[in-house]
């Protein structure tokens, strides 16, 4: 890869770096988050891509946009939805507003360890990250109650079903598993209604299908604090965007959706709770 393959990417850490000053716990803080993410992603050592349509040699922009597979990191979000997610977790924190953070669907834990990570580096030790998946897949289409999710194939894809034990590891890896990081193991109607979660600052949504999306929605929802923050992971995949605008429907939810890049979405929840 020449230099003007790489300049994208870089120009936009470039413009990340300049906004580090002034955020959170100074200037080594931010740099580990930096360090983190480029970890995670595996920007950093360059990780080769493990999908059939991306090729096998590491590209920085489809790294940085989340258009690959990583081989051995740990998302494959990319480095703008991870930036994303930085900005939400970190924006909660300095604004004060109460909650803790959770993924729906989190592969290999990278959001979720960023998350952890981000508590770390600013002092937080009352919140908690938690880690919401079945750590077997994706259930196959219930096309009875969902039919948005027809044709769905994301439940015979071995590359999704990493275990709840993978998972743990890498956390380990990183020196952030505590007793702050709660996993909800199982598929999400069985465990989100009744998870221990009072408040939540941010829920970040990567399930992929309608049923996956709806499930968390209905169960957490309500329980995002104002100022807090919705993403949406997937949200240009037509049952994900379906589940989404179904929901902001139904309870007359009209905070303006932003795009992040081509995948995801987000908003800040600036309305009274739902319920």
């Amino acid at each position: 890869m020449d230099d003007a393959d790489r300049q994208p990417a870089n120009t936009l850490v470039s413009r990340q770096a300049s906004n580090d000053q002034g955020f959170g716990r100074g200037r080594l803080a931010q740099r580990y988050l930096n360090l983190l993410e480029a970890s995670l992603t595996g920007m950093l050592f360059e990780d080769a891509p493990c999908d059939y349509w991306s090729g096998d040699k590491f590209d920085a922009n489809t790294r940085l946009l989340g258009r690959d597979w990583p081989s051995l990191s740990f998302t494959m979000i990319g480095g703008v939805r991870m930036r994303n997610l930085r900005y939400a977790c970190e924006t909660v924190v300095l604004d004060g507003v109460d909650g803790d953070f959770i993924e729906t669907g989190v592969w290999r834990g990278g959001a979720c360890i960023l998350m952890k990570g981000i508590l770390e580096a600013y002092g937080d030790a009352t919140r908690r990250v938690f880690v919401a998946d079945s750590f077997a897949g994706l259930p196959p289409p219930d096309v009875e109650n969902f039919p948005a999710d027809a044709g769905d194939l994301h439940h015979t894809r071995a590359q999704l079903r990493v275990s709840r034990g993978d998972v743990e590891d890498n956390f380990r890896r990183f020196g952030l598993l505590d007793n702050r990081v709660v996993f909800l193991e199982g598929w999400f109607k069985d465990t989100l209604p009744d998870a221990p979660i009072d408040q939540l600052a941010v829920l970040r949504l990567d399930g992929d299908m309608y049923e996956s999306t709806i499930q968390a929605l209905d169960a957490l929802y309500h329980k995002v604090s104002y100022g807090g923050f919705l993403i949406v992971d997937d949200y240009f995949l037509p049952a994900c965007a379906k589940a989404v605008d179904d929901f902001r429907e139904r309870y007359g939810i009209t905070s303006p959706i932003l795009p992040i890049d081509y995948w995801g979405s987000y908003w800040r929840v600036d309305h009274k709770p739902i319920r």
